[in-house]
C-alpha cells in the first residue's frame, strides 16, 4: 500500500508566486471555497423558488376541504407550524442549562429570605401596635 503525497498550500506560502506591489495574492484554495459557497447558495435559492411555486399553485387552486375534514386540516397545519418553530429554537447545552438552574435556585432562595424577613418584621410591628 503506497502512501499518497499531499501538498498543502497555505496563504503564507509565497515561494512559487511572485509578488506584485498592487495585486493581492489569491490561492487556489480560496477560489474553490468561494465557488462551493456560490453553488450552495444557488441551490438554496432554487429550492426556495420551487417551494414558492408549489405554494402559489396550491393557493391558485382555491380548493377548500370538505367541512368534516377542516378541523383535521387545521390540526395538521398547527402541528406543522409548531414543528417549524421548534426547529428554530436554539437549545442550550448542558453547561448553560446548569448555570441557569443554579441561577433560578439562588434567586428563589434570596426571594424566600426577603419574604420571610418582611413577614417577621410586619408581624412584630402589628403585634406591638395591637397589644
Amino acid at each position: 500500500m503506497a502512501k499518497a503525497k499531499i501538498t498543502r498550500i497555505k496563504a503564507g506560502d509565497h515561494k512559487s508566486v511572485e509578488k506584485t506591489s498592487d495585486q493581492p495574492v489569491i490561492t487556489r484554495k480560496k477560489v474553490v471555497i468561494e465557488d462551493k459557497k456560490a453553488t450552495k447558495n444557488a441551490k438554496k435559492a432554487d429550492k426556495k423558488a420551487k417551494k414558492a411555486e408549489k405554494r402559489a399553485k396550491k393557493k391558485k387552486s382555491g380548493k377548500k376541504p370538505f367541512i368534516l375534514f377542516r378541523p383535521f386540516c387545521a390540526l395538521g397545519r398547527y402541528i406543522r407550524d409548531s414543528w417549524r418553530e421548534i426547529r428554530q429554537v436554539r437549545w442550550p447545552n448542558r453547561k448553560t442549562t446548569w448555570k441557569m438552574v443554579i441561577a433560578v435556585i439562588v434567586y428563589t432562595a434570596i426571594f424566600i429570605a426577603f419574604i420571610t424577613l418582611m413577614d417577621a418584621l410586619l408581624t412584630l410591628i402589628f403585634n406591638n401596635f395591637l397589644k
